[in-house]
This record gives structure tokens, sequence and C-alpha cells, in this order.
């Protein structure tokens, strides 16, 4: 079975911001689906629902965009009418519950990386991938699977550095993954980049869920009560059953991983 791990993040990646709380923190999330999975579970479903609430067409099809969704931004203006929001959260509430893939957010406090390594300054965006990767690639030997990874562009540049990061992991391996380990379990040394704009169903699950696991990561480790929102009831699904977990169902530092 060949699986494939999308990649979304949230914040920004550059230590100039990690003073302003707004951008202290930086989150990658990667959901992990099968291949086939995604062709002929996913994106139909995922289809017909836009079809039902949003003027799309297969020449300009809506992007799903957690943002513009809250802000009911074009083309989701029709969520203003109280009761078609109502029912839209419910049909993708249902469809998150019941769809099988499998989820990881690691989350790096950038300030705390500046003030404990004084000397070390690996790159937050890179440092957090990494660790991604060694759960992916853990996940994947587990199970017997093979699997690539897809993320969303950030630009000719970055993206250019991402991939280079990314071959230098399968090359080398890390500290706690082997380097036979990445070439097993990993398909291709190549970091697959394109952006959400290509309706890539993977990205799009990952944008949906990525803020919502990095504000209950945020909430837990301030003790914070979660909110009676949206939200909330995404990262209620995400620990029920989507979150990876090691052989003791264990989330935390396997589905959910904090930096540094």
């Amino acid at each position: 079975m060949k699986y494939r791990m999308y990649v979304d993040e949230v914040g920004h990646a550059s230590h100039k911001s990690c003073r302003d709380e707004l951008y202290r923190y930086l989150s990658l999330t990667g959901v992990i689906l099968e291949l086939g999975y995604v062709k002929d579970v996913v994106v139909p479903a995922l289809e017909g629902m836009k079809a039902r609430f949003f003027d799309t067409h297969p020449d300009d099809p809506v992007i799903l965009h957690r943002q513009d969704i809250v802000r009911k931004n074009p083309p989701f203006q029709c969520l203003h009418d109280p009761e078609t929001c109502l029912e839209f959260d419910r049909e993708l509430l249902q469809l998150l519950n019941d769809w099988e893939y499998q989820v990881v957010t690691v989350i790096i406090d950038k300030q705390e990386q500046l003030e404990r390594y004084r000397v070390w300054r690996h790159d937050p965006y890179h440092y957090a991938m990494q660790v991604l990767l060694e759960r992916y690639v853990t996940w994947l030997e587990l199970h017997g699977f093979t699997g690539d990874v897809l993320a969303e562009s950030r630009g000719g540049r970055e993206d250019q550095r991402l991939k280079a990061s990314f071959e230098g992991v399968w090359t080398a391996g890390t500290e706690y993954v082997r380097h036979e380990q990445f070439r097993v379990a990993l398909s291709s040394k190549q970091l697959k980049v394109k952006p959400k704009a290509n309706n890539i169903a993977g990205l799009q699950l990952a944008d949906l869920i990525a803020y919502p696991s990095r504000k209950g990561l945020l909430q837990a480790r301030n003790n914070l009560p979660a909110a009676p929102d949206f939200g909330a009831q995404v990262l209620e699904i995400l620990h029920r059953s989507k979150y990876l977990r090691n052989r003791a169902q264990k989330i935390e530092g396997w589905g959910t991983k904090w930096l540094p």
C-alpha cells in the first residue's frame, strides 16, 4: 500500500518574529492517507460536498481554505446563511470523522529555541519537518508500508531549500532514524511541492485540520479550556481516532510533538 503525507504549516518560520506572541509558534501538520483511498473515497466525497454548497466547476474548482471559510469570503458567501452554515459544518465534521487518515502535528516555540540554543540556529521549518518525517517513517516502517510526502508550496527559493533539506534527511538520516530506514520507507528522495490551487484534496484536508490542531496544543500547553466551537469539534475527532499513536496508544510524542 502506498501512502502520502500532506503537509500544511501555520505560523511563520523566521526567528525574527518570535518575540511577538502572534508569531512565536510555528506548526506543521501532516495528514497521512493511502493514495488509492484518496482517489476512490476522499476526492469524490469532497467534490460532491463542494458541488452541493458552492458554485464550483471543473474549470474553476472551489478550493477549501479554512481562513476564507471562517470569514465567509467568496466563494463561501452562502455560509452567511445560518442554516446553510450549520448544515455545511455538520457534513464536513462527518467527513472528517468518517475518513481514514492519520495526523501528526509538530509545533515549535521559536523564542524558546533561541533562548535554549545560543549557537545552534536550525531553520524552524526544516527542524519541524525533520521531526515530522521521523514519525511518518517510523509509522510506515511499523506497518510495512511505503510512502512519499507532498507539502504546500512556499515559493520558488523556499521550495528549493526545503527539497534540498528533505533529500539531506533521506541521504543521511537523523539522530533518531537511520538513513536506511528513510530509504526503505520513503519511495522517493524528492519532496513533492504543489500549491493548494491545484485542487489537491489532501492539502485541503491538511489545511482544515492544521489550525485546530495547533490551537489545541497551545491551549493544553497553557492549561486553557477549549472554546466550544467548530475547531474544538475537529480537535475532538483528532484525539478520538486520528492522531498517530504508539503501541501503547500514547499520542504525545507521536501524533503531537512540542519542540525544542
